[in-house]
């Protein structure tokens, strides 16, 4: 059962962008197996979806989001259920609602802990940055935890992503996708490089750049 929901998943995830009439350009810079980090900006709901449709149906169980555990664990046991057997997520917790300090750091921890063990049996990792769904074509200052993860895996190549018109065909807090035309470009993998705040900048950079392409005809 779990398979076909998969399948359908994975078909439904097709179907949307063939809707958008999604556009990639630098396909060929996507990693073909782990471990990796892909690192993307984030605007919609349809990003995640749009990221697995990038990659052949015998990888989707490679692919690991990491995903607020307050909104796609605690809210509603059918979403937690698509998030746990279908997306796979690695639940990310909100510091608001981790309790005390020590809460906090063991809440880290696992986390970390989570993310070393995907990357240890080859999974991709999926990764936004910005924490949050922003404005769309909009970057919002990046939160550390890449930088930490770089840190703790620096033989682990980081694959930035911009995306480009999902926040405006699926923005937050709406259900009813806009026909749009969209496209992702894919950078060329980095590492980590030693240096916290020159690594986020860094990274920030290249996906800044990575943005300015949306100017060049495919």
């Amino acid at each position: 059962m779990r398979l076909i929901l998969n399948v359908i998943f994975y078909l439904t995830a097709k179907i949307i962008v063939l809707v958008l009439g999604l556009r990639i350009r630098h396909r060929e810079r996507l990693p073909t197996n782990g471990p990796a980090i892909i690192v993307a900006n984030h605007n919609s709901h349809l990003d995640t979806i749009v990221l697995f449709s990038l990659f052949p149906l015998s990888m989707m169980r490679h692919l690991r989001p990491l995903a607020n555990e307050q909104y796609f664990l605690n809210q509603n046991p059918c979403l937690a259920w698509f998030a746990r057997h279908i997306l796979h997520i690695i639940p990310v917790s909100s510091d608001a609602n981790a309790g005390s300090c020590c809460d906090r750091h063991g809440a880290h921890r696992n986390f970390f802990k989570s993310c070393a063990t995907a990357l240890a049996e080859k999974q991709i990792l999926i990764l936004y940055p910005e924490g949050t769904r922003g404005t769309p074509e909009h970057l919002s200052e990046f939160r550390t935890g890449i930088v930490h993860l770089a840190k703790l895996n620096p033989d682990v190549p980081i694959v930035p992503i911009f995306l480009h018109g999902l926040g405006k065909a699926l923005p937050k807090g709406d259900f009813l996708i806009v026909p749009l035309l969209c496209w992702i470009c894919i950078g060329e993998s980095m590492y980590w490089n030693g240096q916290k705040q020159g690594f986020l900048q860094q990274l920030s950079d290249r996906i800044q750049a990575l943005s300015d392409e949306r100017m060049l005809s495919f």
